[in-house]
C-alpha cells in the first residue's frame, strides 16, 4: 500500500513538472510570443479608443492591411530565402498605372488587364531576380535601383496624375466584402495560405530555407539555387502586382503614389513576426501577424487625432527597432 501511495506521489511530482515545461515550450516558439504581443496590443488598444472596436474601424484596419499584408508575405518570403527587394512598392504602383492604361485609355476587358498586369508583376521580379543571380549583385543595392526604375516609369507614364475611370465591374475585388471580411483581405488570406503550404509541405519551401541558411551548402547538396532565387522574386513581383491591382480597384483611380508606403512596413512586419535579416529562420504568418501589429498601433496613432505623418514616423522607428532586436537575439543565441 505504502508502495502505491508512493507511486502516485511520484506521478504527481512528474505532472507539475510538465505544465512548466509545457509553458517553456509554448514561450520558446517564435510565433506565441509574437500573437501574445498582438492581443496584448489589441486589447489595450480597445481601452485606449472606444472606437478603435467598432465594426467600421475594423473594416478599415483589415482593408489596410490586405494591401501591406500581400507585400509582407512577398518580403518574408525572400527575407527567409536571405534576400531583400526594395522596388516591391514601386512594382505594385507601376503595375497599377499600366492596369489603368489598359482599361481605360485602351479600352481593355478589366479581368483581361488586371490579369495582364499580374504577368507584369511576375516579369519585374523576374528582371530583379535575374540581376542578382545572373550578375551576382547585392538585392538589397539591386532593388534600391530598380525601385528608381519602377518608380521613373509610372511618372513618366502618367506625368504625376491619376488616371480615372476604373471599371466599376472590378471594383468589388477592392471595396466588395464577403461574410462581413473585405475582399483584400479575404484575398490575402488565401494567397498566406497557399504561399504557407508552398515553404512548409514542398521541396521548394524546404530550398528556400537551405538557401537561406547557407547559399554554399544548398549547392554541395544539388539545389538549383540559381532557379530558386529566381522564382521567388517571380513570387513577389507576383504579390506586389497583386496589391497594386487590388488599390486600383479599391480607389476607382489609377494613383501614381500607389505602393509608396508599403516597403518599411513589410520589411517591419517580417522581422517583428520573427524572420531573420540573416536568413533561413521564420514564416510568413509570422510575418503577417507582424505586420497586424504595425498596422493595429498606426490606426490608433490615427484615432488619437495625430498627424497622419507620424506614421512614417512610427514605421521608420519599429523597424530600426526591430532589425536591431533582431540583429542582438541573434548574437545573443551564437553566444549560447
Amino acid at each position: 500500500m505504502p508502495q502505491v501511495e508512493l507511486g502516485q506521489a511520484e506521478v504527481a511530482r512528474e505532472k507539475r513538472r510538465l505544465v512548466p515545461r509545457r509553458v517553456a515550450r509554448l514561450f520558446s516558439n517564435p510565433l506565441a510570443g509574437v500573437f501574445a504581443a498582438l492581443v496584448l496590443i489589441f486589447v489595450a488598444s480597445c481601452f485606449l479608443s472606444p472606437y478603435f472596436l467598432t465594426p467600421f474601424n475594423m473594416l478599415i484596419v483589415s482593408r489596410a492591411l490586405a494591401f501591406v499584408g500581400m507585400v509582407t508575405i512577398a518580403q518574408a518570403l525572400l527575407m527567409i530565402m536571405g534576400e531583400l527587394d526594395l522596388s516591391l512598392g514601386a512594382i505594385g504602383g507601376l503595375c497599377g498605372v499600366l492596369g489603368g492604361i489598359m482599361m481605360v485609355e485602351l479600352g481593355w476587358d478589366p479581368f483581361l488587364a488586371f490579369g495582364l498586369c499580374l504577368l507584369f508583376g511576375v516579369l519585374f521580379g523576374l528582371v530583379n531576380g535575374l540581376l542578382v543571380t545572373v550578375l551576382g549583385l547585392n538585392s538589397l543595392v539591386v532593388t534600391i535601383g530598380m525601385a528608381g526604375v519602377y518608380s521613373g516609369l509610372n511618372l513618366v507614364i502618367t506625368r504625376g496624375l491619376a488616371i480615372t475611370g476604373i471599371p466599376d465591374s472590378i471594383g468589388f475585388l477592392g471595396k466588395g466584402v464577403y461574410l462581413g471580411v473585405p475582399m483584400p483581405f479575404v484575398i490575402t488570406l488565401v494567397l498566406l495560405a497557399l504561399l504557407t503550404v508552398v515553404t512548409q509541405k514542398t521541396p521548394f519551401g524546404r530550398y528556400v530555407y537551405a538557401l537561406g541558411n547557407s547559399t554554399a551548402a544548398a549547392r554541395m547538396l544539388g539545389i538549383p539555387v540559381g532557379r530558386i532565387r529566381v522564382a521567388c522574386f517571380m513570387i513577389a513581383g507576383f504579390c506586389a502586382s497583386l496589391a497594386g491591382m487590388l488599390m486600383v480597384a479599391r480607389l476607382g483611380t489609377a494613383q501614381p503614389s500607389i505602393g509608396e508606403i508599403w516597403v518599411m512596413p513589410s520589411i517591419a512586419g517580417s522581422v517583428i513576426g520573427g524572420v531573420a535579416t540573416t536568413g533561413g529562420i521564420g514564416s510568413l504568418l509570422g510575418a503577417i501577424v507582424g505586420a497586424a501589429i504595425i498596422g493595429v498601433i498606426q490606426n490608433i496613432i490615427v484615432l488619437f487625432g495625430v498627424a497622419p505623418y507620424w506614421q512614417s514616423v512610427v514605421s521608420g522607428a519599429i523597424v530600426v527597432l526591430a532589425i536591431s532586436f533582431d540583429a542582438v537575439s541573434r548574437r545573443y543565441i551564437k553566444k549560447e
